[in-house]
C-alpha cells in the first residue's frame, strides 16, 4: 500500500481514477432520479402574461413641479 501520492505507482493512481468516476456517476444519479415527478397540483405551468397601458412607479410622494 501506498501512503503518499508522490511515491503512488500507475495502479494505485488507476485506482484512483476509477473510485472518482464511480463515485461521479452515483452523485449524478441520485440528482437524477431525486427529481419529483407526482402530479400532485405542485407542477409549475407556464402562463402568458399580456401587456396592458404604461404604468408609472415612483417611491417619492413629493409634487411634482412643472
Amino acid at each position: 500500500m501506498n501512503h503518499s501520492i508522490y511515491s503512488a505507482d500507475r495502479s494505485t493512481h488507476l485506482k484512483i481514477v476509477v473510485v472518482a468516476l464511480v463515485a461521479g456517476v452515483v452523485v449524478a444519479g441520485l440528482g437524477i432520479s431525486a427529481r419529483v415527478t407526482s402530479d400532485d397540483g405542485y407542477a409549475q405551468t407556464a402562463h402568458v402574461i399580456k401587456a396592458g397601458k404604461p404604468v408609472a412607479v415612483t417611491s417619492t410622494n413629493g409634487s411634482l413641479v412643472r
